[in-house]
């Protein structure tokens, strides 16, 4: 399995997501992170403000912060190698970068639908 880690900048909270105004983009990654996570694929996320030492710690993106600063954060490595900066994965760059297919992104829950006769909402 692919390893990747994931270096971001200084949030309020590990994700990003608290306060009143969610940020869609943090919340696609989130649900990504945590969709991938059930399915047993773990990626290391690390924010600036809550675990600076692993920026201390990893070589990459010592050099990268060092060289182009902060806005280079988002920053995505798999295994040791950059390859994303200044923006999250898209769902198919994840999938490229992880080697998965896009059934891997699915959350198993179906929505109810007008043709669908379920009840409580989802199938």
């Amino acid at each position: 399995m692919k390893k990747m880690i994931i270096f971001e900048p200084a949030m309020c909270c590990s994700t990003g997501l608290c306060g009143p105004g969610v940020d869609p983009e943090l919340l696609r990654v989130s649900t990504v992170l945590n969709t991938l996570n059930k399915k047993g694929i773990v990626i290391q996320r690390h924010n600036l403000s809550n675990n600076p030492q692993a920026f201390v710690d990893n070589k990459l993106i010592n050099e990268l912060l060092n060289n182009s600063g902060v806005e280079v954060l988002p920053v995505t490595i798999v295994d040791d190698n950059v390859l994303k900066t200044k923006a999250y994965p898209t769902n198919d760059e994840f999938c490229k970068f992880l080697d998965i297919t896009e059934d891997y992104l699915k959350t198993g829950v179906k929505f109810k639908t007008k043709d669908c006769d379920c009840k409580g909402g989802c199938c």
